[in-house]
């Protein structure tokens, strides 16, 4: 069966698909915040059709981009709490307000997370270090932003991060809070590293291995730190990772618009170029010297026990 979507709901998708909404975090909010609004659009009879037309909503919102595992996150776990208050017996108008109420509480629970975050992340910031950060990623800018808050002296460089250049949002933000910022290609992070005291970036999800799936680039800067003796800290809240990782599946790489590498009317000119644009890429957990979470640091190789610990396993 088909469903009517609201408005709202349908904005929402779009603006996650065209990365109006970026950021794993802000795209679970968003997600979120539109299956709230979503409750008191439906006017359905029956607490079992509610649930069938919330799923169909919540599979539509997925369906906007696979990678983000936080999206799909967030979004189970407003469905969780629908099948929860039916089996508690509640009444079609308890069960809306009992959602929405969850929906609202997921929603506080991922601000608290990222300030959290940031709170125990600056405590691995020294005064004097230089750091290097990639993409917009607002769990690490809060670790930057807090050291710069607790009178660190502190210098950033920020890379573009092709093709879609978020990186310049995140020198903007920096630079804006008055800390010391330098905008750098991407291709220019081997050059520079030898001045970077500590790489911080963020995750759009998280195998139970620890492997890290985060903006394309990631995984090179990773290396080529390694390959430094740089440490490198990734910032996430625990809501990005992967339950199916620890089935054996694999995190899904987005591949976005080949025109947004290059221009159509160049890529109309030359027929016979195909162009690959790959959203995301993993990084071995051998590269990663500690995650942050809300939780606490852990180790790539303690991901797995707080992934028991967090569904009870």
């Amino acid at each position: 069966m088909s469903y009517q979507f609201s408005d709202e709901l349908k904005r929402t998708f779009e603006e996650i698909r065209t990365m109006k909404v970026r950021g794993a975090g802000r795209i679970a909010r968003a997600a979120v915040a539109a299956l709230k609004d979503e409750v008191y659009f439906v006017g359905d009879s029956n607490v079992e059709e509610f649930l069938k037309r919330m799923e169909a909503a919540a599979n539509y919102l997925k369906s906007s981009r696979p990678t983000a595992v936080s999206l799909p996150n967030g979004v189970n776990t407003v469905i969780k709490s629908i099948r929860e208050g039916i089996k508690r017996g509640l009444s079609l108008s308890e069960l809306k307000e009992y959602t929405a109420a969850q929906a609202q509480e997921f929603i506080q629970k991922s601000i608290e997370a990222q300030k959290k975050i940031g709170e125990i992340g600056a405590k691995r910031i020294v005064s004097g270090d230089v750091i290097l950060t990639h993409c917009n990623s607002q769990s690490a800018i809060g670790i930057i932003e807090t050291a710069f808050k607790d009178g660190k002296q502190i210098k950033v460089f920020a890379t573009e991060t092709r093709p879609r250049y978020q990186g310049r949002l995140t020198a903007a933000y920096l630079a804006d809070k008055g800390i010391d910022v330098t905008l750098i290609p991407d291709s220019a992070a081997r050059l520079y590293m030898r001045k970077v005291d500590k790489v911080v970036v963020g995750a759009d999800a998280i195998a139970v291995n620890g492997a890290v799936v985060n903006k394309i680039g990631t995984s090179q800067i990773a290396a080529i730190a390694y390959e430094s003796r740089t440490r490198v800290i990734v910032a996430a809240e625990t809501y990005k990772i992967s339950p199916q990782t620890y089935f054996g599946e694999l995190i899904e790489i987005e591949l976005r618009s080949p025109y947004e590498v290059a221009p159509k009317s160049w890529l109309d000119k030359h027929k016979g170029i195909k162009v690959l644009n790959p959203a995301f890429d993993v990084t071995p957990p051998q590269y990663i010297d500690f995650i942050v979470t809300e939780k606490g640091i852990y180790p790539p190789q303690g991901i797995i026990m707080l992934f028991k610990e967090l569904y009870e396993l």
